[in-house]
């Protein structure tokens, strides 16, 4: 899949809010109450992934949680990347917060 360029890249997280570019990666961070909601909210993710068939790397530090996406494939930011971020946007707005 063809990498977006910068411009492409702005212009996906002006439509993400919170996702920010860093390490040639989007990125979001997300704060939960305790651990084990951060570990739900990490499980639901997984099966979003796991049905776009498209991985993040994912960082646990007790109840913070940081999203990253990057097609390692592609060497960089590509249409799944962005499509992954919509979807796991739209499930965290449309769940209460665990």
């Amino acid at each position: 899949m063809p990498l977006l360029k910068e411009k492409e890249v702005n212009e996906a997280l002006a439509q993400l809010p919170e996702w920010y570019l860093r390490s040639n990666a989007i990125r979001r961070d997300f704060e939960f109450k305790d651990f084990a909601k951060a570990m739900v909210f990490v499980n639901q993710v997984a099966e979003i992934a796991e049905t776009a068939n498209h991985h993040p790397d994912i960082d646990i530090r007790y109840n913070k949680v940081t999203l990253a996406l990057t097609s390692h494939d592609s060497g960089g930011i590509t249409k799944r990347d962005v499509n992954l971020a919509h979807q796991i946007s739209d499930f965290y707005k449309g769940k209460a917060r665990p």
